[in-house]
């Protein structure tokens, strides 16, 4: 049908597999989405489908079948995925403001003792004499988060029709009601 779907993230619980196993699972809320537009070769350069949320919010997955849907038809979560298949989600991480290198990358603090004891949460040197300047892509304090995430090797645990939700093992990148794309590995 299509390799992926559109979700919003709206908590995380626990839940038992058969063998009484306790796994953490990420609920994400799967509106039908609807076809608005199909791409071809001919017109766009490339095939996908354009599909539309309740929302009215637009997004693009490739065709994985042989038969195209037609315009207007309604997609559900339950033809595209099915327990066990490994997927891979992307959101928006959580934005967390400006941050020092301790909670942005992991730093240590600095020892308390030597003379500075202001300053063990600083980063320390930042670079030598030469070459004079601090070279790009240097780990220093700045805005931390809001980024685009991608997590891999997740498996749909379960596909709840009735209620439009989707049960994907572990955790997922983004805040409560973030948009996530679900896709096919």
């Amino acid at each position: 049908m299509i390799s992926g779907f559109l979700t919003q993230k709206k908590y995380m619980t626990s839940l038992f597999t058969e063998d009484g196993k306790r796994i953490g699972v990420t609920v994400l809320e799967a509106k039908p989405l609807t076809v608005n537009r199909l791409r071809t070769k001919d017109k766009d350069g490339y095939e996908a489908l354009q599909l539309k949320t309740h929302k009215n919010k637009l997004i693009e997955f490739k065709s994985t079948g042989e038969t195209v849907p037609e315009l207007k038809t309604e997609i559900t979560i339950d033809t595209v995925f099915n327990p066990g298949d490994q997927v891979s989600a992307s959101s928006r991480s959580k934005g967390r403001g400006f941050a020092g290198v301790i909670k942005r990358w992991g730093f240590h603090r600095q020892p308390v003792t030597g003379g500075q004891s202001d300053r063990v949460r600083a980063p320390g040197s930042i670079g030598a004499q030469t070459p004079g300047k601090v070279i790009k892509g240097k780990k220093m304090p700045g805005h931390y988060g809001n980024t685009k995430v991608t997590v891999s090797n997740l498996k749909i645990f379960k596909v709840d029709k009735d209620q439009n939700l989707l049960y994907v093992t572990g955790a997922v990148p983004g805040h409560i009601n973030s948009w996530v794309v679900i896709s096919k590995k």
